[in-house]
């Protein structure tokens, strides 16, 4: 028997795909109107920044930030046309490559921090205030079975 939503979970559940929706959307605007670079673009140079030798994986890139590979490789090749990533063979597999931040790479994401951070908070810490902490158990309790059970998905978590 089906477990139909209420009228207020109804409106509840829509609210959260509205707000799913917009608020990288948001984000995605403030990044291009203050610093000419995409969320996509950014969420890239932040793994790329965290990383070892600021390099990663091609494979390991897409799986990270769950896009497919043909689409990490065409938004790859878009950023080293603009000079802030390279790609590099990989020695131990042939048809593995890296991508590789750039010193103008490493600059873009120092001047865009601040501005995606101060986006962030505005456009969501700021509305939900003290119930930020609440809000970020919450997803968490729902992503962590989501990335058991969903083979080849991971989260983008912050390391900790």
């Amino acid at each position: 028997m089906t477990r139909w939503l209420s009228p207020t979970e109804q409106r509840q559940w829509r609210a959260f795909l509205s707000m799913q929706r917009v608020l990288p959307e948001a984000l995605d605007r403030d990044l291009r109107e203050q610093t000419g670079i995409s969320l996509g673009d950014y969420e890239i140079l932040v793994h790329l920044s965290e990383s070892p030798e600021r390099r990663v994986r091609m494979a390991d890139l897409a799986h990270a930030t769950l896009a497919s590979r043909s689409k990490l490789t065409h938004q790859v090749s878009r950023m080293e046309q603009a000079g802030w990533v390279t790609r590099e063979r990989c020695e131990s597999d042939a048809r593995g490559q890296f991508a590789v931040m750039t010193d103008a790479g490493w600059d873009l994401i120092v001047r865009a921090a601040p501005v995606h951070v101060e986006s962030v908070r505005r456009r969501l810490l700021d509305v939900l205030g003290d119930d930020f902490p609440e809000f970020g158990a919450l997803c968490e309790r729902v992503a962590e079975p989501l990335v058991e059970s969903l083979p080849g998905i991971s989260a983008p978590l912050a390391p900790e």
